[in-house]
């Protein structure tokens, strides 16, 4: 019997961006009518909105927190801005969605100049409601540092897609 391979581990997502965790909600996000699955790919134009994101579940008095961050900025090759942060959002009740939780960093649509970059959403389950600062810069990042501040343990649930620029050609292969 062949061995599932987690796409999170073979894009490089668990070990990038977060440590290894099981997934135990469920956590969809849609740009427009297109939902994100892991490792597909979106162009710019595609992504300019912020995604309506949807968590499972069915106690509202959990609360979640979405990060959104792309690893790969400014390039694959060279990225010495990882992790760039591209939104935060905290305190979503579970079974709601990003409308009903408080935005900390506004949502900024990726905009990728070189190569092919991954845009990683994690979202964490918060111990209670928190007070949180908003960052200083988006740039330099880290979500595991982020986690570990505001004491949100291991990820519930994520997932990632990639993105390179309007006119650029290729692809990941996972």
């Amino acid at each position: 019997m062949p061995r599932v391979r987690d796409p999170l581990v073979v894009g490089r997502v668990i070990g990038d961006v977060l440590d290894p965790f099981t997934s135990s909600i469920s956590l969809r996000v849609t740009y427009g009518n297109r939902e994100v699955s892991n490792g597909c790919e979106f162009r710019p134009s595609a992504v300019v909105n912020q995604p309506r994101v949807e968590i499972g579940g069915n106690d509202l008095r959990t609360c979640y927190t979405l990060v959104m961050v792309d690893p790969d900025a400014p390039s694959p090759s060279e990225p010495n801005l990882r992790e760039y942060l591209h939104w935060l959002v905290m305190d979503i009740p579970e079974s709601t969605g990003t409308t009903f939780g408080q935005e900390i960093v506004h949502y900024e649509s990726p905009r990728p100049t070189v190569g092919i970059h991954r845009y990683v959403f994690a979202l964490f389950r918060q111990i209670g409601r928190q007070t949180v600062d908003a960052p200083g810069w988006r740039q330099n990042f880290n979500t595991r540092d982020f986690a570990e501040i505001y004491n949100l343990g291991l990820p519930v649930a994520a997932v990632y897609y990639n993105c390179m620029r309007e006119g650029g050609v290729g692809g990941r292969r996972l």
